[in-house]
């Protein structure tokens, strides 16, 4: 087995079409047969189903297919690396968009002050998009703050966060004391999109507690998203280190839940069989330096009841 026949292999699976991969590789089709079969022997499996003249991949295929992209990435980084003289370091780092909004920026300054000949890529989306990313190889490290699925990832949580409900100070909420969950039944919401960590957790919750969301708004920028509440009155769940700055400016009131039920971590996230480089550990130890989520000391905030 060769890095080789776990090209030819991803082509297959990615195309689901022998003849694709031969063009892509420019050999024929009959010399991809030939590598799928040694790889099926090899491994004692069978890789694709064939049903009507179509390929269908295998749970064991779709097994190979994670560790051989992993694999096959990192040996083209290794000849980029070897071969390739005078080449920069890269590290390529995905962040959620509330990691995003309120860390990415300074924490990527004091990577380029402790590691400058390393060059970063930062990408910005939700936690299942940098999940997907981090398993197709395209990425070497994440840093989300909701629950990744594979078992294939892992997942370390690194800096303190939780959730608050905001609303304008003009909103009937505003300066209430204690509020019951059945309150925000009839309440419009500004939500994160499907598959935002924030999104989830702050759902599930309502669900758990028979509480039907009234979703006004669904938007990505939580710029946008603490407009509309300003504006429109409407509450938003949100990380409480997006708001600091209304809520201490009296712009925005917030709302905690009595039994803490939205605190959560952003979580440091990479493939499991990944070798940690120098730069990877440098982006982890700066991630948990923002471990700090005592913003709310000395401000008069609501309770969120289960009553």
């Amino acid at each position: 087995m060769t890095i080789r026949h776990l090209k030819i292999f991803i082509a297959v699976a990615e195309t689901g079409k022998m003849s694709a991969a031969a063009a892509k590789y420019f050999i024929s089709q009959p010399t991809v047969s030939q590598a799928i079969r040694e790889l099926e022997t090899h491994y004692g499996v069978l890789l694709f189903e064939r049903i009507s003249k179509k390929l269908y991949i295998t749970e064991a295929g779709k097994n190979l297919l994670t560790y051989a992209r992993v694999a096959v990435k990192q040996f083209d980084e290794l000849n980029t690396y070897m071969l390739i003289e005078g080449h920069a370091e890269k590290i390529r780092v995905g962040v959620t968009v509330t990691v995003g909004s309120c860390m990415l920026p300074s924490m990527l300054n004091r990577f380029q002050e402790r590691m400058p000949q390393v060059e970063p890529f930062a990408y910005m989306n939700n936690t299942k998009s940098i999940e997907d990313k981090i398993l197709q190889a395209e990425l070497d490290i994440g840093i989300v703050e909701g629950q990744v699925k594979s078992h294939d990832l892992v997942n370390s949580p690194a800096v303190k966060d939780y959730l608050v409900i905001v609303c304008a100070n003009t909103h009937r909420l505003a300066g209430r004391k204690r509020i019951s969950v059945k309150e925000l039944e009839n309440e419009r919401f500004v939500m994160r999109e499907e598959g935002s960590g924030t999104r989830e957790l702050f759902e599930n919750y309502m669900q758990n507690n028979g509480v039907k969301l009234k979703i006004g708004w669904e938007i990505t920028c939580p710029g946008v998203i603490k407009n509309v509440v300003l504006e429109n009155d409407c509450l938003a769940a949100i990380s409480i280190r997006l708001v600091t700055e209304e809520i201490k400016a009296g712009r925005m009131y917030v709302i905690k839940s009595r039994e803490n039920a939205w605190d959560r971590s952003f979580n440091i996230v990479y493939y499991k069989n990944k070798y940690i480089t120098e730069s990877m550990k440098a982006i982890m130890e700066i991630a948990r330096e923002y471990d700090n989520a005592d913003f709310l000391k000395g401000i008069p905030t609501g309770i969120l009841v289960n009553e």
